[in-house]
């Protein structure tokens, strides 16, 4: 079995396993769902802040449910004793952590394209036509950020028995240049065609920070995986 065939392989068991039992799909669509509405009350009836505060509210939420779909996915496979024969595979464990990476990222961005129209409708943004190709691109770069660094320290905790308390706590100061890339991406890209140099900057910027993360976390991951 070469590297790419164990990549397919381990994103099709992760991809089976969720159509089969639905647990991260109904725990990341209410926990967003959630998060949106509950800040949507917090912020009170001002259009103006509400429109501003939309690209937050909207990283927020994916960012949760990126911590959510890796934890799940890991904890799914211990209990199941499935990472340990993944573990056995003649590949590079680097081959594991890109087929459970594949999973993930493809997950969350199919969340957050879906969620992008529901978030800005709620909180009466305006994306201009033009600009909304910037804005998918950025919920694809920004989901790949997440998903690089979720998946690896979900792996990291998979077998302490504070993983639940633990992942966010090791992710979120990782994550913030992510979070800030991706958050500035689509508030310049809500702003029109005159910010959109601005907008592709932040994204230029989000692909550089995904690069350095994807190239750091695939060659250290055998190390946090083994006994």
């Amino acid at each position: 079995m070469n590297d790419l065939v164990a990549v397919l392989a381990v994103a099709r068991k992760d991809f089976l396993q969720e159509l089969r039992s639905r647990a991260t799909t109904v725990a990341t669509l209410f926990f967003s769902a959630i998060t949106l509405v509950m800040m949507a009350f917090g912020l009170g009836r001002e259009p103006a802040l509400m429109a501003s505060a939309a690209p937050g509210v909207l990283w927020v939420a994916l960012a949760f449910a990126g911590v959510i779909a890796s934890a799940q996915s890991f904890q799914a496979d211990l209990e199941e004793g499935a990472l340990e024969q993944l573990l056995l595979l003649p590949v590079a464990r680097a081959s594991v952590y890109l087929g459970k990476l594949a999973a993930s990222w493809v997950y969350l961005s199919v969340l957050g394209v879906v969620m992008l129209p529901v978030a800005f409708g709620l909180y009466g943004a305006d994306a201009p036509p033009e600009t909304w190709w910037v804005l998918v691109l950025t919920v694809l770069l920004g989901t790949l950020g997440f998903a690089i660094i979720a998946t690896f320290y979900a792996g990291l905790t998979a077998n302490l028995q504070a993983r639940e308390a633990l992942l966010p706590v090791l992710m979120f100061p990782v994550v913030v240049p992510v979070m800030l890339g991706a958050v500035r991406a689509t508030e310049a890209a809500l702003l029109g065609s005159s910010d959109t140099h601005l907008a592709l900057s932040w994204v230029q910027l989000l692909a550089g920070f995904d690069l350095v993360y994807l190239v750091v976390c695939s060659s250290i991951f055998h190390f946090v995986v083994d006994d």
